[in-house]
């Protein structure tokens, strides 16, 4: 783990001693949120098998992302990031870290073997909020809200950011040849599910979760278990280059 200051910029969880890692996913934050906001999600994924990292928000420094992704894309059990964790390999991104997830497999980055994307921003998307209104913005998990609220190193106001415009140009739906997964708040007051639901219509291999009640960050709202596991059922199907795994039965 890479600490800068008392944040962490690259933050992991690994799977149970014992047991060989399934695959490696790489958590991308949205605005104003650092790697460590995702330790309750790390942990999850990672008790199901998965090498989990976390990288720095890349709204405050694309270069230092790109290359954080890049690094752990790129690592080989010979070279010194070896421990990254084994393929498939596949990016999780929250609001504009799922924007930018999509923007890195529409540009081609070689490695990515799939997208998990949550409250993915398609428009502007943005609020004037104040800091507690923000928080109902984020997430409907008291919990997390908690969290946030005593995090100093969360960046109050960061929703009202404007979304990138060139990575809303560039994260291309159609360019995206990789399984992608979206999981989206059917009550995203900032990402609208109707239009988030366009996009992931021109991706050529994209299926669309709806969480009932959700809001912006699906990874952490109420639902949280229910997203990790649909989470799961993902990867775990990416592995075995399979369809369904669990068929449900016609009992009638």
């Amino acid at each position: 783990m890479t600490i800068a200051g008392a944040v962490p910029v690259v933050a992991s969880w690994s799977e149970p001693e014992g047991i060989a890692p399934r695959g490696t996913v790489v958590v991308v934050p949205g605005r104003g949120e650092h790697a460590g906001v995702y330790e309750r999600f790390g942990r999850r994924i990672a008790a199901d098998g998965y090498r989990v990292w976390a990288v720095s928000d890349p709204t405050v420094d694309e270069g230092r992302a790109r290359a954080q992704v890049r690094a752990l894309l790129d690592s080989t059990p010979s070279s010194e990031a070896g421990e990254a964790g084994p393929p498939p390999r596949v990016l999780v991104g929250s609001d504009t870290g799922a924007l930018f997830a999509a923007l890195l497999a529409a540009e081609g980055t070689q490695g990515i073997a799939g997208l998990v994307v949550a409250g993915l921003p398609v428009a502007e998307a943005r609020s004037d909020a104040g800091w507690d209104d923000e928080l109902a913005l984020r997430t409907s998990c008291p919990t997390h809200r908690g969290r946030l609220a005593a995090d100093d190193a969360v960046r109050h106001g960061a929703l009202g950011t404007a979304v990138p415009a060139e990575w809303l140009a560039a994260a291309r739906a159609a360019a995206v040849t990789v399984p992608v997964l979206g999981l989206h708040g059917d009550a995203d007051a900032l990402s609208p599910l109707a239009e988030a639901r366009r996009w992931y219509a021109q991706a050529p291999e994209a299926e669309l979760v709806a969480i009932a009640g959700g809001v912006h960050d699906a990874l952490n709202d109420q639902t949280h278990r229910t997203a990790a596991a649909t989470t799961v059922l993902f990867l775990e199907r990416l592995r075995l280059g399979a369809g369904p795994i669990a068929l449900p039965q016609d009992l009638t």
